[in-house]
């Protein structure tokens, strides 16, 4: 009797394993078109997650998303979770997605991964896309970029806080400012904190000399989390103190950069820094 309990559970494991396989393939040839679900184009296939499926199985037995994501060690940039109950939900899990509406959830086109945990009249699915931090363009783009920003910010007055400016003749792009800019956004990301003050206790003004820059004047701007050029002058342009930077008549010199790190808490470090020369 024992050996055909065991033989049994054997049995009803390997068919929700492949029912669970089943479902990845459900789940994908939906994002390809091929069912109810409505797409106005083909999106990508979920890649199947281990740890997502781990996550799966803790959501089984009561655990909360966040903190099972933690747990095993996956940063999400975004994570959903598709719950189906009902008889037979488990095994026959790809036939439930065909005939009822799940199209919300698994046509989200911003997910790239994908775990599933199969009991006998449940299923969880686990949607979600790892924390991968990207700018997209070189940094020399991202910095003429921000060039091109700041020279149309200072081309109106504006209002910085409860501080009113003129408008200021443009800055030019000097490579030493840049550099001392690089080296910032470096250490910020590798070393994961965000502050003007370096983790040698320098100052921005220390940082442009170190980089060859001979200052009169000198100003510097940090920002972390935005993907992009524009996103971090949107940020600066908001803060009365980073504005102040962008509109000062006395810096005639800007240069910038950014750095990436999936390791650190924000992912993308931008720094700005300007100048005036003697």
């Amino acid at each position: 009797m024992r050996l055909r309990i065991f033989s049994g559970l054997l049995l009803l494991a390997f068919c929700l394993d492949a029912a669970a396989d089943d479902v990845y393939s459900a789940i994908n040839r939906l994002r390809a078109g091929q069912g109810s679900c409505r797409v106005a184009e083909r999106l990508h296939p979920l890649a199947p997650q281990p740890a997502l499926e781990r996550v799966a199985r803790d959501l089984s037995q009561g655990a909360n998303l966040q903190l099972s994501l933690k747990s095993v060690g996956y940063r999400a940039a975004r994570a959903s979770v598709l719950t189906i109950r009902g008889d037979g939900a488990g095994a026959q899990g790809a036939e439930f997605l065909q005939q009822f509406s799940y199209c919300e959830q698994t046509m989200d086109a911003g997910v790239t991964e994908i775990g599933v945990y199969a009991e006998a009249d449940q299923l969880w699915i686990v949607l979600a896309a790892p924390f991968a931090p990207s700018v997209g363009v070189s940094e020399q783009s991202a910095g003429l970029r921000l060039l091109d920003l700041v020279n149309q910010v200072r081309a109106a007055p504006r209002y910085c806080g409860s501080k009113e400016f003129s408008a200021a003749r443009p800055v030019r792009w000097n490579e030493a400012l840049a550099e001392a800019s690089r080296q910032h956004s470096e250490e910020m990301a590798h070393d994961n904190y965000f502050s003007h003050a370096g983790s040698d206790g320098s100052q921005p003004s220390d940082r442009v000399e170190r980089a060859g820059y001979r200052w009169r004047a000198t100003g510097e701007n940090i920002a972390a989390g935005q993907k992009s050029a524009d996103d971090a002058m949107s940020a600066w342009i908001k803060s009365p103190a980073h504005c102040a930077n962008l509109m000062n008549p006395a810096f005639t010199d800007m240069g910038a950069a950014f750095a990436v790190d999936p390791g650190s808490e924000m992912g993308v470090y931008w720094t700005q820094a300007f100048g005036a020369p003697r």
